[in-house]
Order: C-alpha cells, then sequence, then structure tokens
C-alpha cells in the first residue's frame, strides 16, 4: 500500500505517491489530476514517466474527454487493455505517445463527491482484474481528501 500521505502534500509528496502507485501496480507512468470545479477540468497535479511533450496537454483535460476524464464523468474505472490499438475513441490522439498499452484510469472520490482522477499505465498490452481495479480505486479514496483544495 503507497505510504499515507500528510494532511497538505506538497507537489513532491504526490510524486512520491504515484512512483509507489506505478510500483505497486507494475506500471511504467501514472497521473494524479485534481477536479476543479469552476470549468469542470481536471488539472494535473503530478505525473510520473510522462514525455515532456504530453505535459501541456494533459494539463487541463476536460471532464468526459479522454480516459482520465471518462472516468471522472462515468465515476468508474475505465480501462484500455491497449490503447496502442484502441479505436472506440475514449483514448485523446495525443494518449498514443506515451507508449503505453495497458491502462486504468479511476475516479478519485470523497463519499459521493468527485476529486479527480488517478491513472496508471503498462508498456505491454494489459487487463487489469476486478481485484486490480478495486484496489486501485481503494487507494484513490484514502487520497480523495488530500485532494481537495484547502479551506
Amino acid at each position: 500500500m503507497p505510504p499515507s500521505l500528510p494532511p497538505q502534500p506538497s507537489e513532491a509528496d504526490w510524486i512520491r505517491f504515484l512512483n509507489d502507485v506505478a510500483q505497486e501496480f507494475d506500471c511504467t507512468t501514472a497521473t494524479l489530476h485534481r477536479l476543479d470545479p469552476a470549468d469542470r477540468h481536471l488539472k494535473l497535479v503530478a505525473a510520473k514517466a510522462i514525455p515532456p511533450q504530453l505535459l501541456p496537454i494533459i494539463q487541463s483535460i476536460p471532464v468526459g474527454k479522454g480516459i482520465a476524464g471518462a472516468a471522472a464523468e462515468l465515476q468508474q474505472p475505465v480501462e484500455l487493455c491497449n490503447l496502442q490499438t484502441d479505436t472506440s475513441g475514449v483514448a485523446k490522439p495525443g494518449a498514443k505517445q506515451t507508449q503505453v498499452q495497458g491502462s486504468l484510469a479511476v475516479p478519485v472520490m470523497d463519499g459521493c463527491r468527485l476529486c479527480g482522477t488517478l491513472g496508471i499505465g503498462k508498456l505491454i498490452p494489459y487487463d487489469f482484474g476486478d481485484a486490480e481495479k478495486e484496489h486501485l480505486l481503494q487507494i484513490a479514496r484514502e487520497a480523495a481528501a488530500r485532494l481537495l483544495p484547502a479551506g
């Protein structure tokens, strides 16, 4: 289980958190977004192993767009076994630049309140099992209170 987070995590704390989550799931990439209720966009909090040219693209993701946006909109896990060959239209075109194949994004929920999304990715095609999805959802629930804006 990833280590507990301090009451008001810094960017470095979130990066450590993502590194631990990625390691736990044997993943290469990870992202954490916070919901901005003002514009209904997911704002990037921290990322692990995302190509630099993609960082500007994933800084702000509309709810409902891309894998993270779909997880936020549906408030349930969204998975792609192979992002590189996916034709569902869920993944944004630039997402293929990550070289990620197996990907999973889950909503970060504080009870019934959407706080953001947590995503992980592997460089191989992969189907995440129900137990893995539930485990990532549990990690996301435990991080939710720390992801809420202060105040």
